[in-house]
């Protein structure tokens, strides 16, 4: 069958982008590794959409939670993922759990009775030089891919351990006891007031009690293919720096210098308003909701995270967007590298999707696969592509990925609702997550209907 595109990945993107694509009359080639000979170290099959890690797609609570509401945006979309969930459902409370093999079945099946569709079990080496493509090859993407993925793109690595640092939401920091500042407030090239980053002061006392939680903390182990991969130049899990000695944070990245906390002009500090070391918290996203812990990357177990991060003055009360991790990943710097449509800049022909492009998770990862099916699908009709609202989970998602995250500090992210533009001011905060929610409903019906007619 001569094609009108290939998708390269079998995966829960790939399978989303070639049913949405197929579905829609066009001609499909979906080019998938395992089952021609090849696997990966994770996988434990062929299927397609296989569930590698767990087997939840997390919330299915589309009034109060973001990947809630992309559930029920997808659905919208008529999404093969959402239905061979809602196929293969297990009971897990509010969240939306399957039966792995039966989901996997449900998508395989649903792809295979498509007339238009072939499915090739191969391994692909390199980008194809021409004709629409999709890559949706994930975080373990074969060697030789990956390579061609680089050449192309100008990354010398994409397989790494990157650092994760936790992500905390802007409303919960308490900023009766941090305070803005840069170091010796120092203007930066793009200007401002000198007031960058959120500064969280310790004492002594503090700091010390914070490095030995470090040194007792739960860590997670690396699996053993992940063994010899390389760090992503060269950072360390802030645990293995507490560990080479007593004060290496306070000259790494709890460093106090040039940081003066205006709170402490008291007598409960005799020595001044100078901490003895401080956490500072970075702008994450342009919406400035999401502030990163800055040299964070850890192994902490989730759990511990949360105890020990929540002992920080001034993050007592801390909610977290993400917490910190340090694992073997393979993503493109994506606000870098691809456009609003997420082809490559320097390859319009080749699309990029699922975790790949920066998203974490697997209905993150389905939804931007569903995203490019629907913009391939636009391209090759002729007709010109509308985005999702800005403020539904889709259209956020998108935004997120192809600009409005820091190029310099992009790193994988869930859907938030530090994603979305800030709900009116006037909205409580207990109220503010129905308020995002129903905006987005309200925004994105015309768009649905729109896509599903």
């Amino acid at each position: 069958m001569t094609h009108d595109i290939h998708i390269i990945g079998g995966g829960l993107a790939g399978s989303e982008a070639a049913w949405q694509l197929a579905r829609r009359g066009f001609r499909v080639k979906l080019s998938e590794m395992r089952g021609g000979g090849d696997t990966t170290p994770a996988h434990q099959g062929a299927g397609l959409a296989e569930l590698v890690c767990s087997n939840s797609f997390r919330s299915d609570d589309d009034e109060k939670n973001a990947v809630g509401l992309l559930h029920h945006e997808m659905r919208g979309c008529g999404s093969l993922v959402m239905e061979a969930a809602n196929a293969a459902r297990v009971p897990a409370g509010s969240a939306l759990a399957v039966d792995r093999d039966v989901f996997s079945g449900a998508v395989e099946k649903a792809l295979s009775t498509l007339p238009n569709l072939d499915i090739v079990r191969e391994r692909v080496d390199a980008l194809p030089q021409a004709g629409l493509t999709i890559v949706a090859t994930g975080p373990l993407t074969a060697q030789s891919l990956a390579a061609s993925i680089g050449a192309a793109t100008g990354a010398a690595s994409l397989a790494f351990f990157d650092a994760i640092a936790p992500i905390v939401y802007r409303e919960s920091i308490d900023m009766d006891v941090c305070w803005m500042a840069s170091r010796w407030d120092k203007i930066g090239p793009a200007g401002g007031d000198g007031k960058d980053y959120i500064n969280c002061p310790m004492t002594k006392d503090d700091y010390l009690a914070f490095r030995q939680g470090l040194l007792d903390g739960e860590k997670t182990e690396f699996r053993e293919w992940e063994a010899d991969t390389p760090y992503f130049e060269g950072c360390m899990p802030i645990e293995v720096m507490a560990a080479r000695g007593e004060d290496t944070l306070r000259f790494g990245p709890m460093k106090p210098v040039g940081l003066d906390n205006p709170h402490w002009a008291t007598p409960e500090h005799p020595n001044g308003r100078w901490p003895y070391a401080v956490v500072q918290l970075r702008q994450d996203n342009k919406l400035g909701t999401l502030w990163n812990m800055v040299g964070f990357q850890t192994k902490l177990k989730h759990a511990e995270q949360v105890r020990l991060f929540r002992t920080i003055p001034g993050l007592q009360n801390a909610e977290f967007a993400r917490l910190g991790g340090l694992h073997r990943n393979t993503f493109l710097n994506s606000p870098m590298l691809l456009d609003r449509q997420l082809r490559l800049k320097g390859a319009p022909h080749i699309r990029f999707a699922g975790q790949i492009t920066g998203c974490e998770g697997y209905v993150e990862s389905a939804a931007v696969g569903l995203m490019t099916g629907l913009m391939s699908a636009a391209e090759l009709s002729g007709r010109q592509w509308t985005p999702p609202p800005r403020t539904s989970a889709l259209g956020a998602l998108l935004a997120h990925i192809t600009g409005d995250a820091e190029a310099e500090s992009y790193q994988p992210m869930n859907v938030n609702f530090g994603l979305f533009p800030p709900v009116d001011e006037s909205v409580k905060k207990k109220q503010r997550k129905e308020a995002y929610t129903a905006r987005a409903k309200a925004d994105i019906a015309p768009w649905l209907a729109e896509v599903s007619a």
